[in-house]
């Protein structure tokens, strides 16, 4: 599953190839899509904004229309000149947005919605700025769930997903299964400031920050046996050095 940093990325290059042009076509195999499109017709509109908002993605029509997309495993949004070759077969294809110069493609993606609300999600660590006494407070309110699970939860804090969720805790030495409510205040804010910087690293820099136990063998600072355990309701995978982090 794309997380947070591959989106921020999407959206802005989606944003530099779109923002401020009008819509030429619009195309979709998605009924409510569709449906929105024959009442609201979204050709001729303004893309106004491409943006990131945890792991979603939103696009900002003139008149207060926004369509947001949501990846999940297989989903992704390419960007053509118009006349080049789609890098995918077109029975993939989900949403075409056109412009005079560009052709925005969402491939396989299974959450799409037009939309004036935005997600109900938590601080996103994405930003510039995130406002860490709302992110611990909110943590604070899931202090039975393992600090594992409780990173992944999108209304607590947006954008983590599980590479840099295994990566924050390993960086910051929490062992991945302990309680919210085992953990003091300092060692919260200190996990997800660690996140914030790595998710930050990884979106805007050339190369994304070196992983250390994420699909990893051997831990890099100690050399013990990197361990793997899926957790959670969704078994999502999570890996930790059980020497560095407690």
């Amino acid at each position: 599953m794309p997380e947070g940093d591959t989106i921020f990325r999407t959206a802005a290059t989606l944003h530099r190839a779109l923002a401020g042009s009008k819509v030429t076509a619009f195309e979709t195999v998605l009924p409510k899509l569709a449906s929105v499109d024959d009442q609201h017709q979204l050709r001729g509109r303004t893309i106004e904004s491409v943006r990131a908002a945890g792991k979603h993605l939103l696009i900002d029509f003139e008149g207060g229309l926004t369509l947001r997309t949501h990846m999940r495993m297989n989903g992704s949004w390419h960007i053509y000149r118009r006349g080049e070759r789609w890098q995918r077969p077109r029975s993939e294809m989900r949403i075409v947005i056109e412009t005079e110069a560009f052709v925005a493609i969402g491939f396989s993606i299974p959450v799409a919605e037009f939309t004036s609300d935005a997600p109900q999600l938590g601080p996103d660590l994405l930003l510039d700025s995130v406002d860490m006494g709302e992110a611990l407070q909110r943590m604070r309110a899931h202090g039975s769930d393992e600090i594992g699970n409780a990173l992944l939860n999108q209304r607590i804090v947006a954008g983590i997903g599980n590479i840099w969720k295994s990566e924050s805790l390993f960086a910051a030495g929490v062992d991945p299964f302990r309680r919210v409510s085992e953990l003091d205040d300092a060692t919260i804010v200190n996990i997800l400031t660690i996140a914030h910087k790595l998710l930050r690293a990884s979106a805007l820099a050339d190369r994304p920050p070196r992983k250390s136990v994420y699909q990893g063998k051997l831990c890099r600072r100690c050399g013990s046996k990197i361990e793997y355990r899926r957790q959670g309701a969704d078994a999502r995978g999570t890996y930790w050095c059980p020497r560095c982090q407690t």
